[in-house]
């Protein structure tokens, strides 16, 4: 990319947002915004028609596919796909992993600096990857929770501890005893190296294995 103009799709479900971006892109010498899309299918036609260098792309674009599906059926497209950028306001740990799995170069909050943006355009352009030390970090202790190995009982114990349920709620919604539930909880506690129902709870929401506030 080196003396060239990064070519940008800027995607994102809300106009107001696509226009700043593209208002904010304009301002470097260095980039050039091809086109925008509000949603799934309109940035795969973006990406086919202008054949941008990197996707600027929101997690969340309204119904339909989000942006880690955007990113892994850009990335699908071959060696020449272009680089994806994720731009979005939800700073959760799940979401970073499955971003970076899909194939994203990069996952930025939208209260980046505009020189980060831009900065993260051009060594995405260049074939680098844009996580920050901590996001890099983060990304790690999120993969290395999943690999814990909790069973789908274990998963769906916490789901339900996760929204109120007490041990006997639980445990009558399953069909199985208190006692059964006290040792998949107590399973899930060694697995995620935390020793009580919040901890557990944090961690394998942060790890993307449970969603929810």
């Amino acid at each position: 990319m080196s003396g060239r103009r990064a070519r940008v799709l800027v995607v994102d479900d809300h106009p107001v947002v696509r226009a700043g971006l593209r208002a904010l892109l304009s301002t470097s010498p260095e980039i050039d915004v091809v086109g925008e899309a509000g949603d799934a299918p309109s940035a795969l036609a973006g990406v086919a028609s202008h054949r941008p260098d990197v996707v600027l792309c929101d997690l969340r674009l309204g119904e339909g596919a989000d942006g880690v599906a955007v990113t892994r059926a850009v990335r699908a497209l071959g060696p020449d796909a272009p680089a994806v950028v994720i731009l979005t306001t939800y700073d959760h740990d799940g979401d970073i992993v499955r971003a970076v799995e899909a194939g994203a170069a990069g996952y930025l909050l939208k209260d980046a600096a505009p020189d980060d943006i831009v900065a993260a355009i051009r060594r995405a352009a260049d074939g680098e990857t844009v996580l920050s030390a901590r996001l890099t970090q983060r990304v790690v202790d999120t993969m290395r929770t999943r690999r814990a190995g909790l069973s789908e009982r274990e998963i769906e114990v916490l789901g339900l501890v996760a929204v109120g349920r007490s041990n006997r709620e639980i445990a009558r919604e399953l069909l199985v005893s208190e006692a059964t539930v006290k040792t998949h909880l107590n399973h899930a506690f060694g697995k995620l190296g935390v020793d009580n129902r919040t901890a557990a709870v944090a961690a394998a929401r942060s790890a993307g294995l449970i969603y929810g506030t």
